[in-house]
């Protein structure tokens, strides 16, 4: 599907994407939901994959709500720039390290129905005219929910598939 233009297209998008992931994580045997991925990643399984989205939406409502209150928001986060992003993933990923895949899948579901109403409060103009709102610099606020929704979607279901496609080798060399 293309990049959305639109608020009804960004909705579309949001939910398709959201719902895949959840329907691709709902496919892996349940034998397999909670094992380390056999290959070398950051996010070691699924809960890693979905508690990395369920941050990323938390750090966009606290964008969203500082800027929409007229301060300059911190990004991608205190103490952290975009060019040390790998450092604060990595932070991240030591956060939730003690949450089950259940709660994860709770909170992302969650986290997606708040950036879902978030992206309702807005219109068309609102959400892609670049620099509507100052606080989202050069860019529109559009495209700081579709790289935390449906591209940071398509990205977990490249890992899941990935995890997916190495299962089936493991079970076909059984």
């Amino acid at each position: 599907m293309p990049r959305p233009k639109t608020k009804s297209e960004l909705i579309a998008v949001n939910e398709e994407k959201f719902t895949d992931l959840m329907d691709l994580v709902s496919s892996i045997p349940e034998s397999y939901l909670e094992s380390e991925f056999p290959f070398e990643d950051r996010n070691r399984n699924i809960r890693d994959v979905l508690t990395h989205l369920h941050e990323w939406h938390l750090m966009l409502e606290k964008w969203y709500n500082e800027g929409m209150a007229g301060e300059k928001p911190i990004m991608p986060a205190p103490g952290y720039t975009w060019r040390t992003l790998s450092e604060l993933n990595n932070v991240i990923w030591e956060k939730y390290q003690t949450t089950s895949l259940s709660d994860a899948m709770i909170k992302l579901a969650e986290s997606h129905i708040k950036m879902m109403q978030l992206i309702n409060e807005h219109n068309n103009d609102e959400l892609y005219t670049k620099k509507y709102y100052p606080w989202t610099k050069t860019t529109s606020l559009g495209t700081y929910f579709i790289a935390n929704t449906s591209s940071h979607y398509e990205w977990a279901m490249k890992k899941v598939k990935r995890f997916k496609k190495e299962i089936k080798k493991e079970e076909i060399g059984n």
